[in-house]
């Protein structure tokens, strides 16, 4: 595997070596943390060893880290828990505000809600960048304050990369009294995330976007934030989410935080650079390719003050005239690992729901293209992934979209 350049860093990213170390030490000294003898305890230590790490990483007391095992975990525990407690209180708050480029963990949550439990959702629009005004929100809210029962939104979209306005949205929530959840799993390890600073009142995070192990995450809640547990069972992380806790995983996770934390600003702008050398390149040599989300900072404006509009290793674009499933799929063949970034239902290629939200036309959305880096990304992977995007993208437009019959040509 060597010899192939792996470009989809938001999906999930190469395990760091002190994560591995952390998880097989672990491994080897065993026990289970809820146990009282000195197995149990040491077990115990090595988490509350982490959950200080992961405190420590996000801006928070390590109280209020509660772990679970991923960011759809998290999200749910977050949307579901909010909601049943908000509207358990006062029956009048039925209504959930979510944006319409969440990920499906924090859509889907909130659409069970609407099909069991008598929530309302009212979407919130982004404009054509994948940006929220945080005026839309307000004006949301004001519809009907005392039904809303949280507000949603991601700290940084997962698809194009937008950095959204979360301070200031959760700012106009709590003037109201409402909370706020956001899903950061794709902000966090990638530009500097504080929960205390950000005014929300839960925050899903995960292990495998940053380094750690895959099937661990940490919903990160305020002490004063009420939840309704969905898991129920042995009370562990303040009888929110009951079950056996994975001390292995969570040794990692706290060594990805801490490794993250430690490189964020260094890491940051040397992706970003990297990031920018392959939009720019794209931009020159492919006039049908579209870069989609917010404008990237300059390298001049990394190196000042970092990423603020755009996720450093994101670089999304929507190629003209062909599949973007025949264009990873050529890529792939040629030793590149690159993502869509949409869901292909029933064997139907479909276009990203994030895109369409947008504003993106359906056929212009089926060509999408997420490279996105991380931090085994090199100058020689960009360069690859430069020299076989040619060979690639006119054999996939050769192919043309798969709903242009030779027939139906003829009319467009």
């Amino acid at each position: 595997m060597a010899d192939r350049v792996y470009l989809d860093h938001a999906a999930t990213t190469d395990v760091l070596e002190p994560v591995m170390q952390a998880v097989l030490e672990q491994m080897r000294i065993g026990g289970n943390p809820s146990s009282l003898h000195g197995a149990g305890r040491r077990a115990r230590a090595t988490v509350e060893a982490a959950r200080e790490q992961v405190a420590r990483a996000v801006g928070c007391d390590s109280a209020e880290v509660i772990f679970t095992s991923g960011g759809t975990e998290a999200d749910n525990l977050a949307v579901k828990g909010l909601f049943y407690q908000r509207n358990g209180a006062d029956s009048r708050r039925t209504r959930v505000l979510l944006s319409t480029i969440e990920h499906h963990a924090v859509s889907e949550a909130a659409e069970w809600l609407e099909a069991h439990d008598g929530a309302e959702l009212e979407w919130i629009e982004v404009d054509a960048s994948g940006m929220i005004d945080p005026a839309e929100v307000r004006a949301l809210i004001e519809k009907a304050p005392e039904s809303v029962a949280l507000v949603t939104a991601m700290w940084a979209n997962n698809e194009m990369g937008a950095i959204q306005p979360i301070a200031a949205i959760a700012e106009i929530a709590a003037e109201y009294g409402i909370p706020m959840h956001t899903d950061a799993v794709q902000a966090f390890g990638a530009i500097p995330v504080n929960f205390r600073d950000s005014g929300v009142a839960t925050m899903a995070i995960s292990g495998h976007k940053i380094g750690g192990p895959m099937g661990i995450g940490a919903l990160i809640a305020t002490r004063t934030t009420a939840l309704s547990p969905v898991l129920h069972g042995g009370g562990q992380e303040r009888s929110v989410r009951s079950g056996t806790i994975d001390a292995a995983s969570i040794a990692g996770f706290g060594a990805a935080a801490a490794w993250a934390a430690e490189h964020l600003e260094t890491e940051s702008r040397r992706i970003a650079t990297l990031r920018n050398r392959l939009i720019n390149r794209v931009r020159e040599e492919y006039p049908a390719a579209t870069l989609r989300g917010p404008e990237p900072e300059t390298d001049l404006e990394i190196m000042k003050h970092g990423p603020t509009r755009r996720l450093p290793n994101n670089a999304h674009f929507t190629f003209a005239g062909c599949e973007g499933d025949s264009l990873l799929f050529l890529l792939d063949m040629a030793g590149i690992e690159t993502s869509t970034g949409s869901a292909c239902n029933a064997g139907v290629p479909r276009p990203s729901h994030v895109l369409l939200a947008m504003g993106v036309p359906e056929e212009t959305a089926r060509g999408a293209q997420r490279f996105t880096l991380g931090h085994s990304t090199t100058d020689a992977d960009i360069e690859a992934l430069l020299n076989a995007l040619p060979a690639a993208y006119a054999q996939a437009s050769s192919a043309g979209l798969a709903a242009h019959t030779p027939e139906a040509s003829r009319w467009h």
